[in-house]
């Protein structure tokens, strides 16, 4: 069952991905174990320095000799309405109280280390180099082809995913509104705020639009949902919440038990911890902040950050962005090799149901 799509099918056993998760819980364990059962596995370079992401890929490498990936966050513009980021302040103040902690400085890490990381990665290659909220340059692109390095660009529609193939990219993740985490939409427009396409609806219409292979990504968690993206016209399948409980996952223990808590019914897309639209457990703190939050990344996540950092320590998942895909409450505490390995098993029988004369 080797991977479909013919700018990625010498780097893995199954079309499975391993998302990339930032914020920890894409580990340079979790990355090597997937990797070793044959998936495809990212490092998440995102909120990173250009040496701690190179940290990582070492580590990586000292633990499995098989490719793997990295992702970069594109650099965002500075678009942001001060004095409603400073109302947003404002409205905080009572979480800065309840977890005697400061809020974090609005105005730094803009470009997120970008130019850096790249050149780092132009250096030093990996097999694969994806990004997210928005496409890279033609140029970019191109330098890392010449140290031999494929690219993907994470997209939210047809559109995006046209820019991303006249750009020069090897592959797109196509990600649904399913999908847990950061929306990675090329442009953060509040209108369009709950808009997403479905995953099983974006797919086709990503396949029409353009010809290079596809990743499909979007509430994922067992092997006949990858089955069906495949058949919907996907070449691999990325998965991160699946992978986000794994032991091998650096997530917080709080993050990953609130997975299956029966206190977290449901996921809702929200700016209230980063000021960009993101998919997470609905608890306190997105109830109480999500309709205020303004638009504004990275000021609000660097606002936030010192708050969801304390509340992670004090064990309470009430003030934590606890980003999940719509398939939460289907998590398995399975080691993330044998977790690739039941899925691919599982896709493989449910593709054999499909065939014609299969017994169902």
């Amino acid at each position: 069952m080797p991977c479909m799509s013919s700018a990625l099918t010498d780097l893995c056993r199954y079309p499975i991905v391993q998302a990339p998760m930032a914020g920890g819980a894409s580990s340079p364990r979790l990355a090597a174990a997937v990797a070793e059962s044959g998936g495809l596995a990212f490092l998440a370079a995102g909120y990173k320095t250009a040496d701690g992401m190179h940290e990582e890929v070492r580590q990586v490498r000292g633990l499995t000799g098989r490719p793997f990936g990295v992702n970069l966050f594109m650099p965002q513009p500075k678009h942001a309405d001060r004095a409603a980021v400073e109302v947003y302040r404002n409205q905080l103040a009572g979480e800065v109280s309840w977890y005697d902690t400061p809020l974090g400085d609005p105005e730094t890490g803009w470009e997120d280390d970008y130019e850096a990381k790249l050149a780092k990665l132009v250096e030093d290659p990996v097999p694969v180099v994806s990004f997210t909220f928005g496409c890279p340059a033609t140029t970019t692109i191109q330098a890392l082809a010449r140290v031999g390095t494929r690219t993907v660009v994470t997209v939210t529609n047809p559109e995006e995913a046209r820019d991303a193939q006249r750009a020069g990219a090897d592959a797109v993740c196509v990600q649904g509104t399913e999908a847990g985490g950061h929306q990675g939409t090329h442009r953060d427009d509040p209108a369009t705020d709950g808009a997403g396409i479905g995953l099983l609806s974006l797919v086709p219409q990503v396949r029409e639009a353009v010809q290079v292979p596809i990743i499909a990504a979007g509430g994922l968690m067992r092997g006949a949902q990858i089955a069906a993206v495949l058949a919907a016209g996907a070449d691999m399948a990325q998965l991160g919440t699946a992978f986000l409980v794994c032991p091998e996952s650096g997530a917080d223990p709080t993050h990953k038990q609130s997975m299956t808590n029966p206190l977290f019914t449901r996921t809702e897309i929200t700016r209230a911890f980063s000021g960009r639209p993101a998919r997470g457990l609905v608890n306190r703190f997105m109830r109480e902040h999500g309709p205020y939050a303004p638009p504004g990344y990275p000021e609000v996540h660097h606002l936030t950050s010192p708050l969801r950092k304390a509340a992670a320590k004090a064990g309470d998942p009430q003030g934590m962005a606890l980003w999940a895909g719509q398939g939460h409450r289907m998590s398995r505490e399975l080691p993330a090799g044998q977790l690739v390995q039941v899925l691919a098993a599982e896709l493989e029988a449910a593709r054999t149901s499909l065939k014609p004369g299969t017994a169902s």
